[in-house]
């Protein structure tokens, strides 16, 4: 895909207009990738064009007309079979920032004037081929507070991503920076190490909380990524990116609270009715829809959105926010009324544990999760109208997929209250665990909600310290929601014995991963 720094928008004059309601223009397929519409250069015929709110199609003639306030991005809906430029920062260029008198003045600064309407708002489209077989890389909250930690993020994680064939492109899930916006552009810098375009998600993180509105509190992410907003198409999958936090929280003017505006909503509705109900609709924001309480995520939102769904068999939501990994099903009781169980992927985070823990030997911290799941990205294989997830953890193989914690010795024809305890990190309690001893026949694990005991003891080791060590002591540990317990023979032979856990996740593969112990004689009183 051709890079470009600055897209030109075509002016189909010199004068400007003032007190405009409207705003018009074209989608057109720029042959030349120039960023200018040409008279040879034809007109895309039922592409999608939205203010943020109104979704419309493209004449004949590729021409389409909006309304237009103060205070609006317009963006294109890219379709499938072609491509939006990319600047030589890796962010999608399909977007024109309308703020006559620029952002309100904020400690970090937003968009600066923007001046008149032109009088032609023209959106360039290449054409390239698509598979509808495709991998997108999925980042959660890479977080850094400071540049030091901008830096662990870039070593720790992008050095290895970097490094995966056949992506797409990314999406990251929100908080992009930790509270200080003056970061949002070094991450881009940090995120040009990849070679394929980003799609970016605003965190409760990268808000303006000098703000006096939710809706100026997105002013910075604006001027660096575009609209919090919006949506496009790859191969047959359709994919909605939105801002799902609320600020301030309109219960006590306090704080956050995980829910959408009114318009956002409207965005989805006005967009879902052009896009076929056979698509792949992948969702994604940063904190989750989770039902628990009312105090995560405003319900009425939540089936608002879910209303806007049910028609859409094939769906999935990816957020963030959590530090944990898990995977969220709704079903009637929390208000979802379409076919099977609407699923939403609670993704771990590139952050990890907020760059917590011990050293590895790249002086990166390992970064644990407080449910045992290490630090990684998620890859979402496409295929079709169909999905598959899988967890990359940040230097292991694609296959580590299990974190196996057992005793070391136990004694023999003993009963033990120890157990064997298998993280599969991806797993759901609807999935099928399994362990043996050395050749032995398979038994079922039991899902456990507990905190997973490699974790803890990684978490003790901090609090038996004598003298500090460099870093910083992890989060406290939760209840994991992917741990299975076993328990552990004692009486077989005197010896090494091999443990093999396996693990059937939710798409229908097979993991598996290995430990030792050893069972030895009592030592006598």
């Amino acid at each position: 895909m051709k890079k470009i720094v600055i897209i030109c928008w075509a002016f189909c004059s010199s004068f400007s207009l003032h007190a405009q309601d409207l705003v018009k223009g074209y989608v057109f397929e720029d042959r030349n990738e120039n960023g200018r519409k040409e008279r040879r250069e034809k007109g895309l015929p039922e592409v999608a064009v939205s203010n943020g709110v109104e979704v419309v199609l493209t004449d004949e003639k590729g021409a389409y007309s909006l309304p237009v306030s103060e205070d609006n991005i317009i963006f294109v809906i890219k379709p499938a079979g072609y491509a939006v430029p990319v600047g030589e920062d890796n962010l999608p260029r399909y977007y024109y920032i309308h703020k006559p008198e620029g952002s309100p003045e904020l400690q970090y600064k937003g968009v600066e004037p923007t001046g008149p309407l032109p009088r032609s708002v023209d959106f360039a489209l290449y054409p390239r081929e698509e598979t509808k077989e495709f991998t997108a890389m999925i980042f959660g909250d890479p977080q850094p507070y400071t540049e030091k930690e901008l830096e662990l993020f870039a070593k720790g994680v992008v050095e290895k991503a970097k490094k995966e064939e056949g992506i797409s492109f990314g999406i990251s899930l929100g908080d992009l920076a930790g509270d200080d916006l003056d970061l949002h552009p070094k991450y881009v810098e940090v995120m040009q190490q990849t070679s394929w375009p980003w799609y970016n998600v605003l965190g409760n993180h990268d808000m303006n909380y000098d703000a006096s509105s939710d809706a100026h509190s997105d002013e910075s992410f604006e001027k660096t990524f575009g609209p919090s907003a919006y949506a496009f198409n790859h191969g047959d999958a359709h994919f909605i990116v939105l801002e799902d936090i609320l600020y301030p929280d309109p219960r006590d003017g306090q704080g956050y609270w995980g829910g959408f505006r009114k318009d956002q909503l409207d965005f989805v509705e006005n967009n879902l009715k052009h896009v076929d109900k056979n698509r792949l609709v992948v969702l994604s924001f940063h904190i989750p829809l989770l039902h628990e309480n009312e105090n995560s995520f405003r319900d009425s939102d939540r089936k608002r959105l879910f209303d806007l769904l049910k028609d859409y068999p094939n769906r999935l939501a990816i957020s963030a926010h959590t530090h944990l990994q898990r995977h969220n099903f709704y079903t009637a009781e929390d208000g979802w009324e379409g076919a099977s169980r609407f699923h939403e992927y609670n993704a771990g985070t590139t952050s990890g544990d907020w760059y917590s823990g011990q050293l590895n030997e790249e002086g990166v911290p390992i970064s644990t999760m407080r449910d045992g799941t290490p630090k990684g990205y998620a890859l979402l294989r496409v295929d079709g109208n169909q999905y598959q997830i899988d967890y990359q953890v940040i230097g292991k193989p694609l296959e580590h997929q299990i974190k196996i914690f057992n005793p070391k010795v136990v004694a023999n024809n003993r009963g033990s209250s120890s157990g064997i305890f298998a993280n599969f990190y991806m797993g759901d309690k609807d999935d099928i665990v399994e362990y043996k001893i050395d050749n032995g026949d398979w038994r079922p694990m039991n899902w456990t909600a507990a905190p997973d005991p490699s974790f803890m003891a990684d978490v003790m080791e901090w609090d038996f310290m004598e003298k500090l060590s460099p870093g910083r002591r992890p989060s406290n540990p939760v209840n994991s929601t992917h741990l299975w317990r076993g328990s552990i023979p004692t009486n077989l032979p005197v010896g090494k014995h091999t443990i093999t856990v396996r693990a059937i996740d939710m798409f229908g593969r097979t993991f598996t991963e290995t430990s030792e112990y050893t069972i030895a004689e009592p030592v006598p009183f």
